[in-house]
Formats: C-alpha cells, structure tokens, sequence
C-alpha cells in the first residue's frame, strides 16, 4: 500500500489528479498507513485516533473485557430510564471514554426536565466512583449498589438491594428489544451523522413500547 501512495505522488508530481471522489479516501489511506507504520517501528498495537475502516474512519476500537469479544467497534453511548420507562441518550460517542464522567450530567439533566432529583439511581459498578457517590450523597439520592466497607448484614438492606437488581432489568429489557425489534443492532449507514440517526431512531422506536415503572433512574451503556 506504501508502494501504491508513493506511485500516486509520483503521478501527481508530474500534473495529474486525482478525481474528486477519490481525494478525501486518499487522505484516509495516507493516514492509515502512518499510523501502521508508527505501530510497527514502535512495537506496538495503540495510536491515537486509529483507523479501522476505509469505509467508516471515524470508527475507533473499543476495549470492552466481554468473554464474547474483549473489543467491539462501532458508537459507544450512555442511555438512561426515567421515571416513567422512557430512555434518552445522555451521551454518544465513537471515541472511547469513561463512563463514569456521564452520571452527574445525566442526573441534571433529569432534575432540569422534572424539577427534582431522582429518589435512586440504579447503576453500573463502573458509575460507582467516590466522586459519583459523593455528589449523590449530596443531593440525597441513593445509588444501587454495595456500599463502602463491610458489606452489609441487615436483611432489609439485603432485600433492598435484591429489588434494586430486579428494577435493573428494566434498561436490560431496553437495549435487548431495541436490537432484536428496532434496528439497534444491525445499523448499516455510513456516515457519522447517519449513524447517529439510525441509533437515535432506534431508541425512539422503543420508547414507544416503553411501560411506566416505579419512581427510579437508570444509567448504562453500551
């Protein structure tokens, strides 16, 4: 591939150019064999803003730790259910980011909509930051989840946490009717704007068979 962009620069040296449909996938391909380049004299598989598709480079790889595939690729986003059943995505990206850093935007987000904070936030372990807990502490909202120290022997507390888990299920529910049903999980547009359209879509679609639940706040992501 070095071999064929040296050639072509040879070419366009001498006059010609490339036709306008294929300069921006020039571009691309420049860029994707420096960055293969920089890897292999430096031993190493990580760059900064890797490319990993010609079609889509706006795509990066997403370090996951599942069993099923430790890295995925496509859009990474947190989503969150309301009071009444109802999901909005809190924040869409094809970088990688910390997940973590969504929960206060989120919960605001929430309190600008309804006028209060939300009774409970049933989350993730990797929301359950000392900076998370502290900021729900401060506004009086229980986060799901073990709480620090010994872990707790009161079956009340147990029970609680018992229902937590099972109200859970609920963004569960979400993304597997949403990607078996509504297109979440086979999107085929290419272009980022597209892209995020077919997911903000998606979510739409199965907001429409949402039903109300109890008084509580779900945060994920996928």
């Amino acid at each position: 591939m070095a071999r064929d962009l040296r050639y072509l620069a040879d070419y366009m040296q001498d006059g010609y150019a490339l036709a306008p449909k294929f300069t921006n996938k020039y571009l691309i391909i420049t860029q994707l064999v420096a960055q293969q380049q920089y890897m292999f004299d430096h031993h190493t598989h990580q760059v900064d803003h890797r490319i990993i598709s010609l079609s889509q480079p706006f795509l990066r790889p997403i370090i996951r730790g599942k069993a099923k595939a430790k890295t995925e690729f496509g859009t990474k986003f947190d989503v969150s259910l309301d009071t009444n059943g109802f999901a909005r995505i809190e924040k869409l990206s094809f970088d990688a980011y910390n997940e973590s850093t969504v929960l206060e935007e989120a919960v605001e987000n929430y309190k600008e909509r309804t006028g209060f904070y939300p009774e409970r936030i049933l989350v993730d372990q990797i929301y359950r930051t000392k900076k998370n807990r502290a900021y729900c502490k401060e506004h009086g909202i229980r986060m799901s989840g073990p709480k620090l120290g010994r872990p707790a022997k009161e079956p009340q507390d147990k029970q609680i946490s018992q229902q937590d888990n099972a109200d859970r299920i609920e963004v569960e529910r979400f993304f597997s009717l949403a990607k078996r049903c509504n297109g979440m999980g086979l999107i085929m547009t290419k272009l980022p704007e597209t892209v995020m359209s077919s997911i903000a879509l998606s979510v739409l679609v199965t907001n429409l068979f949402a039903l109300p639940t109890g008084t509580f706040f779900v945060l994920y992501v996928v």
